[in-house]
């Protein structure tokens, strides 16, 4: 579905990606983990047409999309989350999940049948639909967060660092939230710092350490490698 080939990518002269690898495959979960300043974020704004690479290929469902600007990414499917919630803070819950429904392009039936599916995976918006987003605690918003994008029907849902700021006991939410998303047919890529959780997850996984990938392969042995260990995991 998605694929990232030998991406570099720049911010004026400070270098953030060197030569990048990565596939994501349909129905899968790929995360993508590493230390702050690693070019986590810097890939996701790549793919997504924020940031243009310097050299490198990216595809999406056969399409290459490098090139491309960002809403035209969008409405091929592919949708990010990103890091630090971004809502509208002076708009209401239902109006920011309208808003993330323009990518869709359904009508006002459709809209509503999909916003009562974000209402069933989230209850809380549901209560909270017409208070205004600043006055949602940080988990709501990350709920939130994660429903407008849902609201776009991705094919391809990017999620960055989604746990951030979050209590540990509604970072346990959030990711069993994840796996309902995915089970019910959405492909996603997660980048994350919580890295057992996201490695706990996850098909697959890769890890970035100063702009380049280091290791990737399927997450149960990258659980189980001593670099990721003492790097990620506090083994």
């Amino acid at each position: 579905m998605l694929t990232v080939d030998r991406v570099s990518a720049c911010y004026d002269k400070v270098q953030a990606l060197k030569e990048v690898s990565l596939e994501v495959n349909e129905s899968e979960i790929v995360t993508v983990i590493g230390a702050n300043g690693a070019g986590k974020s810097t890939l996701l704004s790549t793919i997504m047409g924020l940031l243009r690479p310097t050299t490198g290929v990216i595809h999406f469902a056969g399409i290459q999309v490098d090139h491309m600007q960002t809403e035209d990414i969008v409405h091929l499917g592919l949708y990010l989350v990103p890091e630090g919630r971004r809502i509208f803070p002076g708009l209401t819950v239902k109006e920011n999940l309208e808003i993330g429904a323009v990518p869709s392009g359904k009508k006002t039936n459709g809209i509503y049948k999909d916003m009562d599916e974000v209402f069933e995976l989230f209850p809380v918006l549901k209560k909270r639909k017409g208070q205004l987003g600043w006055s949602l605690s940080g988990g709501e918003q990350q709920m939130l967060a994660i429903g407008r994008g849902l609201m776009a029907r991705p094919k391809l849902l990017l999620l960055d660092e989604p746990s951030l700021g979050l209590a540990p006991v509604l970072v346990d939410e959030l990711f069993q939230t994840i796996v309902r998303i995915n089970k019910a047919g959405t492909t996603m890529l997660l980048i994350e710092q919580n890295a057992f959780m996201a490695l706990s997850i996850a098909t697959r996984g890769y890890v970035l350490e100063t702009g380049r990938c280091i290791l990737s392969g399927e997450t149960g042995k990258l659980l189980g490698n001593e670099k990721v260990k003492k790097a990620y995991l506090g083994a």
